[in-house]
C-alpha cells in the first residue's frame, strides 16, 4: 500500500516537473524586469510585451490579464512584484501562480502596480493572442468582441492561425470576417484586397462600410502646379466650388446654402503660406484699419472720409496709400482668382493602389445603394406602422359618423379606457400573454357597454343636431377624462407588452422592425377582415348599410332605426377599447391618451370618406405615409409634420369633399 502511494507522488512531482520550471523561470524573468513593469509607458512596454512571449501560454496569459486589471503590486524593498491576499490591516504577499506564500506585509510595504491607458493598450492587444486560442469558448468569443474594437498589424497572424484551430462553425465565421478586415487594413497583398472587397457588395454591416472607408482615408489638403505621377490621387478640388460627399470623393456645390471646402480666400492665403505667391491677401477688416491709421484731418490719401461710404472708393483711398509706402500692396479679387487658378489642390489616398480604391468606391457606392432601399423600406414600415394605428383609432369612429352622423367628441376616451382596461387587467393577471388574451375581449365588451349607455342617455335624444351633439360630447370627454385621473392619477401607466413581442425583427444594420409594430399592423388586418364579415354576410351588417344608405326605407323595411343606432354606437366604441390596448402597448397609458389620437381619428374618416370601411383604411394610410413622409424632411420637428399634413388634408377636402371613397346611394347627398 506504501509503495503504490510512493509510485503515485513520484509520479505526480515528475509530470508537475515542467510548469514548476517554468513558474521559475517566470518568476526570475519578473525579477530582472520588475523595474520596467513597475514604471512601465506606452514607449518602453514593447521589449518586455516580446520577450514575455517565450513562457509559457497559460501563466503568460494569467500574468498579463492581473496587469492589465491593475491587480499587480510590488514590495517596495525589493520590488518584487506579487499579488496579493487582503487580511485585515495587512496583505498576504503571494507569487503569481496565486499559491507561493512570500510573507505578510503592511500597507505601507507594498504598492498597487498601474499601468495607464497606453499600456493597458497594448497588453490588451497581445493578451488576445492567448485567448483566441484559449480551451474555453467564451474567452474566444470575449477576445473576438475586443479585436473588433481594435485590429492591429500583429493580430493578423494571429487570426490566421485562429481560423485554422477554431472548431466551432459560428466564431469560425466571425474569425473569417475578422481576418477580412485584417487583410484589407495591413495585408501587403493588393489581390487578397481586392477579393475580399468584391465579397463585401450587398453587405451593408456597418463596420465593413467603416472598413471600406478606412481605405479611402486620404491626405490633407496639396497644392502644386501640376499633380504628381506616382500618386494614388483622391479628389481634384477646385477652391470655390467643391464640396467633399459623405464617400470622400468631391462634389460640386448644388444649393447656395452649402458650404465650399476651400474658399477662393482661403486658398490664397494657403498658397501665401507656403511661399507660392509673394503679395498678402488685405481683408476688409485689415483695410479698415488701416485707413483709419492714415486718418489726416478728414482725409485719408487724399480722399475725404465722408466720401468713403463704398468699397470702390476705399480700395481707391488704401491704393493711394500704397503709392506713398503707406501701405502693403492691395490684390484685387479678379488678381486672387488668377493667381489661384495657376495651381491644382488635391487630396491622395493613403493606400497607394488605384485599383483598390476604386475596388473599395464601388463597393461602397453598390452599399450605399442599398442602404437607401432600405431607407425607403423602413420609411414605409413606418408610414404603414402609423397608418395601421390610425385605422385602429379611427374604424370605431368611422361606423358610428357613417351611420349615425354623430360627432362623437369623446371617442378617444373609449380608447383611454380600452388601455386602462388592459392595465387593470394586469394588475390580477401577472401572464401577459394570458392578460392580453383576457383585455381585448374584456375592454371590447366594458367600452360596448359604455357606449351603448351613452347612446341610449345623451345621443338619442341629439339626432339632427350636431352643434349640440358636439358639445354633449365634448363635455363627456372632458368627465370621462376626469374620473380617469380621480381612479389612477395623473402618472402615466405602463400596459406591458408579452415578452415575445419584445425586440425587433432585424433585417440589416439599416433596418429593423419591432414586435410591437408587426403584431399591431396584424391586429388592424384582423379587424379589417371581422368588420368585411360583419357588414357584409351577417344580418347585423346588411341592417346597418341599410340605414347608412337611406334610414327612412330602412325604417319602412321592418329594420328598426333606433335599434341599429344603439347597436352600432356600441360596437364602434367596443373596436375603440381594442384600439386603445394596442396603442397602449407601445405609448404610456394616461387620461389624455385618447385625445392625442382623436384628431388624426376624424381625419382619417373625413377623408377616407364617412361611413366606408375602404374609406377608412385609405383615409388612414394616407395620413399615415404623408406624416412620416413630411417628418422625414424635418425629423426634429413632428408638430410642423402635422401642421403640414392638416393644411394638405383641408385643400384635399376642398377638390374631393366626399373623401376617397365616396359613400354611394341616396344617403350621399345629404
Amino acid at each position: 500500500m506504501k509503495i503504490k502511494f510512493y509510485i503515485i507522488l513520484l509520479y505526480a512531482f515528475f509530470i508537475n516537473l515542467p510548469a514548476v520550471a517554468h513558474h521559475d523561470e517566470f518568476n526570475i524573468f519578473l525579477i530582472e524586469n520588475s523595474e520596467n513593469i513597475i514604471k512601465s509607458s506606452a514607449k518602453t512596454v514593447d521589449p518586455i510585451l516580446r520577450d514575455i512571449q517565450s513562457f509559457d501560454d497559460e501563466i503568460v496569459s494569467r500574468f498579463l490579464e492581473l496587469w492589465k486589471s491593475k491587480s499587480l503590486f510590488y514590495i517596495k524593498d525589493t520590488k518584487q512584484v506579487i499579488i496579493v491576499n487582503e487580511n485585515n490591516e495587512s496583505f498576504d504577499a503571494l507569487e503569481i501562480d496565486g499559491l507561493t506564500r512570500i510573507g505578510n506585509y503592511s500597507k505601507k510595504e507594498i504598492k498597487k502596480i498601474k499601468p495607464n491607458s497606453g499600456v493597458r493598450a497594448k497588453i490588451d492587444s497581445l493578451l488576445v493572442k492567448y485567448q483566441i486560442s484559449n480551451s474555453d469558448i467564451n474567452l474566444r468569443r470575449k477576445s473576438l468582441d475586443s479585436l473588433k474594437r481594435n485590429i492591429q498589424p500583429e493580430h493578423l497572424a494571429v487570426l490566421q492561425d485562429a481560423y485554422i484551430n477554431e472548431s466551432d462553425a459560428e466564431l469560425k465565421t466571425a474569425i473569417d470576417r475578422l481576418l477580412k478586415f485584417a487583410i484589407i487594413k495591413y495585408s501587403d497583398s493588393n489581390d487578397k484586397k481586392l477579393e475580399i472587397i468584391e465579397s463585401f457588395k450587398g453587405d451593408t454591416a456597418i463596420e465593413i462600410r467603416a472598413s471600406l472607408n478606412q481605405l479611402l482615408n486620404s491626405s490633407e489638403v496639396k497644392v502644386g502646379l501640376s499633380l504628381p505621377d506616382n500618386k494614388n490621387i483622391a479628389r481634384i478640388i477646385v477652391p470655390g466650388f467643391t464640396i467633399k460627399n459623405s464617400n470622400g470623393t468631391s462634389g460640386t456645390t448644388n444649393f447656395f446654402n452649402e458650404d465650399v471646402e476651400i474658399s477662393i480666400n482661403d486658398a490664397y492665403d494657403r498658397l501665401y503660406a507656403d511661399n507660392l505667391v509673394f503679395k498678402k491677401r488685405i481683408t476688409p477688416e485689415e483695410l479698415k484699419k488701416i485707413l483709419e491709421q492714415n486718418i489726416i484731418g478728414d482725409t485719408v490719401g487724399g480722399y475725404s472720409i465722408s466720401s468713403l461710404d463704398n468699397e470702390q472708393s476705399r480700395i481707391a483711398a488704401y491704393n493711394k496709400l500704397v503709392v506713398n509706402n503707406l501701405a502693403p500692396p492691395f490684390i484685387s479679387g479678379n488678381q486672387i482668382n488668377e493667381e489661384v487658378n495657376k495651381f491644382i489642390f488635391y487630396s491622395v489616398y493613403n493606400d497607394t493602389s488605384s485599383e483598390v480604391t476604386n475596388a473599395a468606391l464601388n463597393t461602397l457606392a453598390s452599399i450605399n445603394f442599398r442602404v437607401q432601399i432600405y431607407k425607403y423600406i423602413d420609411l414605409f414600415i413606418d408610414g404603414l406602422s402609423l397608418a395601421s394605428i390610425y385605422f385602429l383609432g379611427a374604424i370605431g369612429l368611422a361606423i358610428t359618423f357613417g351611420v349615425m352622423r354623430v360627432i362623437n367628441m369623446a371617442h378617444g376616451e373609449f380608447i383611454m379606457m380600452g388601455a386602462y382596461t388592459g392595465y387593470v387587467v394586469q394588475q390580477f393577471i401577472s401572464n401577459h400573454t394570458l392578460s392580453l388574451l383576457v383585455a381585448l375581449p374584456l375592454a371590447f365588451i366594458i367600452t360596448f357597454i359604455a357606449g351603448v349607455i351613452m347612446e341610449r342617455l345623451v345621443i338619442r335624444h341629439l339626432y339632427r343636431k350636431p352643434l349640440d351633439t358636439l358639445l354633449a360630447t365634448f363635455g363627456i370627454s372632458i368627465a370621462l377624462q376626469q374620473i380617469a385621473k380621480n381612479i389612477f392619477g395623473t402618472q402615466a401607466r405602463p400596459l406591458t407588452s408579452p415578452s415575445w413581442l419584445d425586440g425587433s425583427l432585424s433585417l440589416s444594420d439599416d433596418l429593423s422592425i419591432s414586435y410591437i409594430r408587426i403584431a399591431i399592423f396584424i391586429l388592424s388586418l384582423i379587424f379589417l377582415g371581422l368588420l368585411l364579415f360583419v357588414m357584409n354576410r351577417t344580418r347585423l351588417g346588411l341592417e346597418t348599410r341599410a340605414v347608412t344608405q337611406n334610414p327612412v326605407m330602412a325604417s319602412n323595411m321592418g329594420i328598426n332605426p333606433e335599434r341599429i343606432n344603439m347597436l352600432t354606437f356600441g360596437f364602434g366604441s367596443g373596436i375603440a377599447g381594442i384600439a386603445g390596448i394596442a396603442i397602449g402597448l407601445f405609448s404610456k397609458v394616461t387620461s389624455e391618451l385618447g385625445s392625442e389620437y382623436i384628431v388624426q381619428s376624424f381625419m382619417t374618416v373625413v377623408v377616407g370618406g364617412v361611413g366606408n370601411i375602404w374609406g377608412t383604411l385609405a383615409g388612414a394610410s394616407l395620413i399615415g405615409f404623408l406624416q412620416k413622409f413630411i417628418e422625414w424632411f424635418n425629423p426634429s420637428n413632428t408638430l410642423a409634420a402635422q401642421t403640414y399634413m392638416i393644411i394638405f388634408i383641408i385643400l384635399f377636402i376642398q377638390f374631393r369633399p366626399k373623401g376617397i371613397v365616396a359613400l354611394k346611394g341616396r344617403a350621399a347627398d345629404d
